[in-house]
């Protein structure tokens, strides 16, 4: 059976607008992201998915409230899909941390990722347990989930057997809101779509 599981990243907020670091930080949306919302609202309510998971994080349970509300679903939140710490660079843009910390990360953000965030790895490891339970649990349907940039980038590095330590390289981009479409089908996983804005992914596939 055919499981389809569309994550979108959660809506802009202030930090993510200067492009600061933002991953343990509990920042709500801004009213750009108030709008981002109201966009994958009206996607959602086109496509129709079954279900809805979120991260636990502020910014993604009000991205997926005015969807929630529309469909009269109840989001389960799960802290396995939470942005990944990033330590001591939490709340800095890469230009504003110290040069030796942000050439190394630039050139290895796993190996050398932030000091005192958490290692990219555990953080696929994590991500990846959560989607392999909504497909099991949500066999042959469809699953909106709101999640967060860095993480989903790793997500699609660790489904389609990619080095994370390229995520940043092949996946330099993921808009607020923006969708990603994976499918679930015969015991392998694919991804149909990536970084497409709230309102242009097809709502039939």
């Amino acid at each position: 059976m055919r499981t389809t599981i569309v994550l979108a990243r959660h809506g802009r907020t202030e930090w993510h607008h200067g492009n600061r670091y933002t991953g343990s930080t509990d920042l709500p949306i801004d009213e750009v992201g108030v709008r981002q919302a109201q966009q994958l609202k009206d996607w959602a309510v086109d496509y129709a998915p079954d279900a809805l998971w979120a991260s636990p994080m502020l910014r993604a349970r009000q991205t997926i409230a005015p969807t929630a509300e529309a469909l009269g679903l109840t989001p389960t939140v799960d802290a396995r899909l939470r942005e990944v710490d990033f330590g001591s660079a939490e709340g800095k843009m890469l230009s504003e941390l110290p040069p030796a910390v942000a050439k190394a990360f630039v050139l290895d953000p796993v190996v050398d990722h932030f000091p005192g965030g958490e290692h990219p790895a555990d953080a696929a490891d994590r991500v990846h347990e959560v989607l392999a339970e909504i497909a099991e649990r949500h066999e042959g349907r469809r699953v909106l989930v709101v999640a967060h940039n860095t993480l989903i980038r790793l997500l699609v590095c660790r489904v389609l057997g990619l080095r994370l330590n390229d995520y940043r390289r092949l996946l330099p981009a993921l808009g607020p809101a923006a969708l990603v479409r994976f499918r679930w089908q015969d015991g392998t996983v694919g991804l149909e779509a990536y970084n497409v804005p709230a309102l242009r992914l097809e709502t039939q596939a």
